[in-house]
């Protein structure tokens, strides 16, 4: 059943795009005329609470966004997508998540200003950098982040509230250049030693997997994938450095 689920997925994406990102929409606006009953809330931020059907959802239109910025749909982007969700939520669930989204009937448009919202209200700050992170690993899945995935990713993160030092940080987890290490941990190259010091232990704290334990497998996984590129960002600054 799953197989012909994402079959399914696959086949709309590709025929009827606006459709099935307008569904999403149609749902996520659904779900938030009714309460979260049935689902247990885990993500919260400032006094207010979003069930896991309400995050998934969000989060699957967030992806869709990120794969239809450049106009075109890659398979190896649908793939990562898949294998996450799987990873996080497992096969049946999953498989459901998708079933709703395969279910669609009326084509709206997704906002991201109107899901930014909704999230920074809901989520923790850690719980939006790693949205962030997943939907960077999305675009690069085809080996590379284009212009236009770049754009949308930025309008994402400002949509979501993330600063843009850790918009410029993330970013640089993605690409190679020079400084990346510098970006990564959010100071110039100037920085003096001790600098670059403090600037390795905030960006370890604010990256720690530890800050998602609530969340699911993928969610972690990702958390240390950043979390070590801090690492490996200090150790090449050392190096560089000769400490």
């Amino acid at each position: 059943m799953f197989k012909w689920v994402l079959a399914v997925l696959g086949f709309m994406f590709f025929r009827y795009p606006g459709a099935v990102l307008g569904f999403i929409v149609g749902t996520l606006i659904d779900n938030w005329k009714r309460s979260s009953g049935g689902f247990n809330t885990v993500f919260s931020g400032e006094g207010q609470r979003v069930s896991p059907g309400d995050f998934e959802l969000n989060l699957l239109s967030l992806a869709s966004l990120v794969i239809k910025a450049d106009g075109k749909v890659s398979q190896s982007e649908m793939d990562y997508v898949q294998a996450y969700f799987v990873q996080a939520y497992g096969k049946e669930r999953a498989n459901a998540t998708f079933r709703t989204f395969n279910e669609v009937i009326k084509n709206r448009e997704i906002s991201p200003q109107r899901i930014g919202l909704y999230l920074q209200q809901r989520t923790r700050y850690e719980v939006r950098l790693q949205i962030l992170h997943f939907l960077f690993s999305i675009a690069q899945a085809d080996g590379r982040v284009s212009d236009a995935e770049l754009n949308q990713l930025l309008e994402i993160s400002e949509c979501l509230k993330l600063s843009r030092r850790d918009f410029e940080s993330i970013k640089a987890m993605f690409f190679k250049s020079a400084d990346n290490a510098y970006k990564i941990l959010e100071i110039e190259k100037s920085a003096t030693d001790a600098e670059v010091k403090t600037a390795f232990r905030t960006m370890a704290k604010k990256y720690h997997p530890d800050k998602l334990q609530h969340m699911d497998e993928a969610y972690q996984k990702g958390a240390q994938e950043k979390f070590t590129k801090v690492q490996e960002a200090y150790e090449q600054i050392q190096k560089e450095r000769g400490l």
